[in-house]
């Protein structure tokens, strides 16, 4: 059975009670789970060390982290904290370590031989620079995961669902041939953090394992899974990793405040069962997974629980407990779905539907053209 883990220092990684990264998405995912009566598999990590941290950011940085976690007036603006987007709370560095050991002791257990599919409940922090915290990330935890990973002789391909850009992680690999990054994102034009885009394909040893996929706003699921069907299963065969990590953020939802995609929960078990089968098919199913965005309350525990059981192998339920319902009233608003699926016709017809998906069939393609001369 495929191993979850999670401590309750993760709920230390907070921004404070108004900002949408909260941990008590993840409080609702597991309180579901349990109503439901899934069995659950929950293995505490350790805390990231700090040589640990080094591997992938500045000690500078990290230094500065842990000063405004005891004491936010001394927070760095240039370092990107203390700013909208990550506001100090204080003690949040503990929060942000546990989060970094728990990914890690996931890659650890792939790369052991321990587990071939490890579910990290946290995690995610894509956008965090070796020396910069960015869009609610502080540590980057895939990063620092996927180095373990590749120090260890491993080739990883990290795809990354999140409607916004994977910038961190793609950076800190940017030349590196050990790493294949896909991002399926919406386009930067339109959304944080405004990169993302087809030429950003990799740099010396790099070039042509760094993959973007920049989707038009109001993009549905089945066109969303056919163009990452048509990219990931040719790069990955010429890849060939021997182990897929994946940031699995909830954001592309249609209901998600923060974005402009319109999957559906339908759309994501799909793409959670893809992801699931190109394991098994090319490595062997080892497979690390975190969360990531995702601040629709109604939505995203929903998301997240479907998620668990396709990684579990577990039957999928369709009425939501009232007792889960009943408990999460007030955060769930007055008439939240009663079911772990979107309601038929939750959303009204797009209207331009076909444009959008010629243009993202045309984008693939380009992307395609541009990477096959380097694969050859």
């Amino acid at each position: 059975m495929p191993v979850s883990l999670f401590h309750a220092e993760y709920r230390d990684y907070t921004f404070g009670g108004q900002h949408p990264f909260s941990p008590v998405r993840i409080d609702m995912m597991l309180d579901l789970l349990m109503e439901a009566g899934v069995p659950l598999s929950l293995v505490e990590p350790p805390a990231a060390t700090d040589e640990e941290i080094l591997s992938v950011h500045t000690k500078a940085y990290m230094d500065a982290v842990m000063a405004a976690s005891e004491d936010p007036s001394v927070a760095s603006e240039a370092m990107g904290l203390d700013t909208p987007d990550n506001p100090i709370v204080p003690g949040f560095e503990r929060g942000a370590r546990r989060i970094v050991g728990g990914t890690l002791h996931g890659a650890r257990l792939i790369a052991d031989g321990s587990e071939k599919r490890v579910l990290q409940l946290g995690g995610g922090l894509h956008h965090a620079m070796p020396e910069l915290a960015s869009g609610f990330c502080i540590y980057n935890d895939l990063a620092i995961a996927i180095r373990e990973l590749t120090s260890r002789g491993f080739n990883v391909a990290y795809i990354d669902i999140d409607v916004h850009h994977g910038d961190g992680v793609q950076r800190i690999f940017y030349d590196e041939e050990k790493v294949l990054t896909v991002s399926c994102h919406e386009s930067g034009e339109y959304l944080f953090p405004g990169t993302g885009w087809l030429h950003e394909l990799g740099r010396g040893l790099g070039r042509g394992f760094k993959l973007n996929i920049p989707f038009e706003p109001f993009t549905e699921g089945d066109n969303y899974i056919e163009v990452c069907e048509r990219l990931l299963e040719p790069a990955l065969a010429y890849f060939r990793p021997d182990v897929l990590v994946l940031q699995a953020g909830a954001d592309a939802h249609f209901d998600d405040p923060l974005a402009d995609l319109m999957l559906s929960s339908h759309s994501y078990e799909r793409l959670f069962r893809l992801i699931v089968e190109l394991a098994g098919t090319f490595t062997g199913g080892r497979l690390l997974v975190t969360l990531g965005g995702g601040y629709s309350l109604v939505v995203t525990p929903r998301i997240w629980a479907l998620l668990y059981l396709v990684l579990f192998d577990q039957p999928i339920f369709e009425d939501l407990p009232q007792a889960w319902l009943d408990r999460w009233a007030a955060v769930l608003g007055a008439d939240p779905p009663r079911t772990l699926h979107d309601p038929p016709d939750s959303y009204e017809a797009i209207p331009r539907k076909e444009e959008i998906e010629r243009h993202n069939r045309l984008m693939v393609q380009r992307l395609q053209d541009s990477v096959s001369m380097l694969w050859l």
